[in-house]
């Protein structure tokens, strides 16, 4: 099994479709259904079963599952330990971050780092999605998650209070909110993981049941874009609400666990030198702005 092979058969064992495989590696549905079919064919054992819900592995299958992923560990392994020591100031540098920050922060690092080293290509990733440095599927990510991993490089960029926040607009029509209230009588925009724990939701230490939640999102600056918008009531960072123009309200009161953001790479990668530069420069703008 060359690391080729080994590529194709763990992306249809994680995606358990081809279509979903050959979207991950770029390639056709084709050429990886025939793929998977030649690698059989070597091996003479049959990989995956054919099941009405996608591709599932055969006992076989996960026997070659282990090799596959201790071939893709020393792969990733030899890439990282190569890059570790490369001092070219070219070549793409991949970052993954989160909406708000890469529209707050990121860009403007970047366009430090073109003005420094024009020959630095940024790839960048906004999403909620956690992608894996040790895989390689970054090199650097901001974040608002400190990681567990041992491997992984994390500096804290910052940590903000998060506060309350209207818009000039909504507390004409609608006025502030009453402490004690529960939000009576008022719109609420909210994030949505906050409304998925244990606990019944709260704003800044407040009961919401007496309000309205109108809308419920993923993203911190969509949060923030409906605030502005006037939609409704939110908590943000105070940082950031700040930024917008926005209203705080009840500034005495802030959610028990503030807002951090952490800068995080593989150690591996630490000294390549347009990393490092990429990194330098997203210190930068976070100590310059924050």
């Amino acid at each position: 099994m060359n690391w080729d092979d080994t590529r194709i058969f763990l992306a249809v064992q994680r995606e358990r479709t081809l279509r979903g495989a050959a979207k991950t590696l770029d390639l056709d549905q084709a050429t990886v259904g025939r793929r998977i079919a030649a690698l059989e064919r070597v091996l003479g054992a049959t990989l995956f079963l054919r099941a009405s819900d996608g591709y599932v592995l055969t006992p076989a299958g996960e026997l070659a599952l282990k090799a596959a992923e201790k071939m893709e560990q020393f792969a990733h392994e030899l890439v990282r330990q190569t890059q570790g020591v490369d001092t070219r100031l070219e070549g793409d540098v991949r970052v993954t971050t989160t909406d708000s920050l890469a529209l707050e922060f990121l860009i403007p690092a970047i366009t430090r780092l073109h003005a420094k080293h024009p020959d630095v290509r940024v790839l960048m990733n906004t999403s909620t999605q956690m992608l894996n440095l040790a895989k390689r599927e970054a090199d650097i990510a901001v974040r608002t998650i400190k990681p567990e991993n041992p491997d992984l490089i994390a500096r804290r960029l910052a940590r903000w209070p998060t506060g309350l926040f209207a818009s000039k607009s909504y507390l004409k029509k609608r006025g502030e909110p009453e402490p004690g209230g529960a939000f009576a009588g008022h719109d609420i925009v909210m994030y949505q993981p906050y409304m998925t724990g244990c606990r019944a939701p709260t704003l800044a230490g407040e009961p919401i049941h007496a309000g309205r939640i109108v809308s419920a999102v993923n993203s911190n600056l969509m949060l923030r874009s409906q605030i502005k918008a006037g939609l409704g009531i939110g908590e943000i960072p105070v940082l950031l609400g700040e930024r917008d123009g926005l209203v705080r309200l009840w500034p005495d009161r802030t959610r028990s666990v503030p807002y951090e953001v952490w800068l995080v790479t593989h150690q591996d990668l630490r000294h390549t030198a347009r990393i490092r530069a990429m990194i330098d420069q997203i210190v930068a703008v976070f100590e310059t702005c924050a």
